[in-house]
């Protein structure tokens, strides 16, 4: 058994926020409730100063596995979800080969038990991500695939996208939408705008994406399926879900912790390593993302934890992949960004990064009450930390390298199981 006291225990769905203690017998969590019994734990952590949380879930990550070692595995990435504080995350599917079959899905399930966090994983909605002819969607979902995606790709074929959605329906699946409009786009990865044409390239309209959350949402409305848009970054998108929202539509928000931390003024200073799709737009829009999370027209927040190398990133900007690490400063970036200049509570917070993914794609996770699984993040919210280049995953594509952040991640327990610590913990 491990006893875990004196901490500062935030359980956002039950509504918990107060000093008390937590033990953990068996992979569960036993009991919640003040000066536990310590007779009998193999274990007893000091938590005093730290905030002890659901283990945080991650609705959008590339572990590039299978196809691209080079870049993380789901070894690399689970290490690098641990030290981010989280306990599930759920992979997208454009990989190489992609995971539109079930026999690909069938082999990354199996590698997943041996992780030491839960690592789940979308399914293509499409044959080959083209677009043209949907996967098997029921031999998908029996394989193991928590939702059904293109992420990499918009669906550009609206009626085929309406059949996927009352065939999500009835499967129970949801659908995560990457919405980029390719006609609508000159060059990706920058914003189309003063600083874009300061670098000279043409630049990714925030039409490209508009359009598309109108579209979905719509079609979402009409069928009642439920889908994600993923990666929010344009205000008028935001308007977009707080209206789907309000009209009925099963519409489920997520935003980055780039886009609500950052303007495009960072592309200046970061060069290709902010290179981002959909891009990073304007402080009016990053503003408006803010808003968003704060009325719930945006739900959760996620990484898109997107690794390359170093000699793809320094390509340039018409050939420089579009992407950035992001698992192990996403809590920091929440404390520091959202919750010390007072949008968010840290509560508040918590949840967007727990309850709100686990509830979405129906997991067993984001909770702490007798019973649910032993999956928590310590973390010493005042503590600051400055960003350096090394990280746990295999990338480390992040333009927050050198930034000054709040809140340190302690030590992260899946399963019963420590899983991280920092090195510096009082265990």
């Amino acid at each position: 058994m491990t006893l875990i006291c004196n901490g500062r225990v935030i359980d956002p769905a039950s509504g918990l926020d107060q000093v008390t203690d937590v033990l953990l017998r068996e992979g569960r969590i036993a009991k919640l409730g003040e000066n536990l019994e310590r007779d009998g734990c193999d274990r007893v952590i000091d938590a005093a100063g730290w905030v002890v949380a659901p283990g945080l879930v991650d609705g959008h990550v590339h572990f590039r596995d299978p196809g691209f070692p080079c870049k993380e595995d789901i070894t690399t990435g689970a290490a690098s979800a641990a030290a981010g504080g989280f306990t599930t995350v759920v992979c997208m599917a454009n990989t190489k080969p992609p995971v539109d079959r079930a026999e690909v899905l069938t082999e990354l399930r199996q590698r997943a038990e041996t992780l030491p966090i839960h690592v789940l994983n979308t399914s293509t909605l499409t044959l080959g991500m083209e677009g043209k002819e949907l996967a098997d969607l029921e031999g998908l979902k029996a394989a193991g695939a928590v939702a059904f995606t293109d992420d990499g790709r918009a669906v550009q074929d609206a009626a085929l996208l309406k059949r996927a959605m009352e065939r999500s329906r009835e499967l129970g699946v949801p659908i995560a939408l990457h919405e980029e409009d390719p006609a609508l786009l000159e060059s990706s990865g920058v914003h189309q705008g003063r600083i874009s044409e300061k670098l000279g390239v043409a630049g990714a309209s925030a039409l490209a994406e508009e359009v598309l959350v109108a579209r979905d949402c719509l079609l979402a409305l009409r069928t009642g399926a439920a889908i994600v848009i993923q990666h929010v970054s344009s205000a008028v998108s935001v308007e977009l879900l707080r209206t789907m929202k309000a009209l009925g539509a099963k519409v489920y928000g997520e935003v980055t912790p780039h886009h609500f931390s950052l303007n495009e003024e960072i592309l200046l200073e970061k060069g290709t390593l902010a290179k981002v799709n959909p891009p990073i737009r304007t402080e009016e829009d990053r503003l408006a993302l803010i808003r968003g999370l704060q009325d719930g027209a945006i739900d959760g927040i996620v990484t898109d934890h997107a690794p390359h190398t170093r000699e793809e990133k320094a390509r340039g900007w018409a050939e420089a992949p579009s992407g950035m690490i992001g698992l192990e400063t996403a809590l920091a970036l929440g404390i520091t960004n959202l919750v010390r200049p007072g949008y968010l509570s840290l509560s508040q917070l918590v949840e967007k990064m727990t309850v709100a993914p686990a509830r979405f794609y129906g997991l067993e996770a984001g909770r702490l009450l007798a019973g649910a699984p032993a999956d928590l993040v310590l973390f010493d919210p005042e503590e600051r930390w400055r960003v350096g280049d090394t990280f746990w995953s295999r990338s480390s594509n992040s333009p927050f390298i050198g930034m000054e952040l709040f809140g340190r991640v302690k030590g992260t327990i899946c399963g019963g199981k420590a899983v991280y610590t920092d090195g510096k913990g009082r265990a």
